[in-house]
């Protein structure tokens, strides 16, 4: 069984309808003996990170999460879930993440030159680029390069590119996939991403045992 982290942020209903199309036997819960027992976690989210961090906090999940995580087992990452993987988040303030990859999260219009004439959020379909380095990752099976996905977001990871697994170009480097070792984290939205989301989450489920 995958857990599909629930903390009161977000409706995950494409989300598990994506993960049980492709066959994955998932479980939405946030009792903290079954995310232990689980084979695999994904902890999803929507809105603003010290909500979400907050929540984490609250129901007593955070700690759990950084345990199981840094014990190996498959972790992913979805959007606000991506970006707490991160050590710290500067949206309407700092606050900490869970410090899994290194990195911080940051506002992407800061990073975007004053003539590119880009709205933000980044909001619609953009293609994916694949770092060289990765290009054999098993998250990017039947994957091409310059396959599309669909972001909405306003903050981005700011991270070394050897935690980059892809990337999408909008004024600056938008990171699209992020890993370290076992954890995976994903910006944009695999639910609502088409063959392209479906196929990412199939390879990650894959490497779940």
């Amino acid at each position: 069984m995958i857990a599909v982290i629930d903390y009161g942020v977000g409706n995950l209903f494409s989300l598990l309808s994506s993960l049980n199309y492709v066959g994955l036997n998932t479980k939405l819960t946030n009792d903290i003996e079954e995310i232990k027992n689980a084979k695999g976690i994904i902890l999803p989210g929507v809105g603003a990170f010290r909500d979400a961090i907050g929540n984490l906090e609250k129901y007593g999940l955070k700690e759990t999460l950084i345990s199981e995580a840094k014990k190996g087992k498959p972790f992913l990452g979805i959007c606000l879930g991506m970006q707490m993987l991160f050590e710290k988040s500067y949206e309407y303030g700092e606050y900490e993440g869970l410090g899994l990859i290194n990195g911080t999260v940051e506002e992407i219009k800061k990073y975007i030159p004053e003539n590119f004439d880009l709205k933000i959020p980044h909001m619609g379909w953009n293609s994916l680029i694949i770092n060289e380095r990765f290009k054999d990752d098993k998250i990017l099976k039947d994957v091409d390069n310059n396959e599309y996905v669909y972001y909405v977001h306003s903050y981005f990871a700011k991270t070394d590119m050897k935690n980059i697994v892809t990337y999408s170009e909008y004024g600056t480097k938008i990171p699209g996939i992020v890993k370290n070792e076992n954890v995976y984290g994903m910006q944009f939205h695999p639910e609502k991403s088409g063959d392209t989301g479906l196929k990412l989450l199939k390879n990650w489920g894959e490497l779940v045992k």
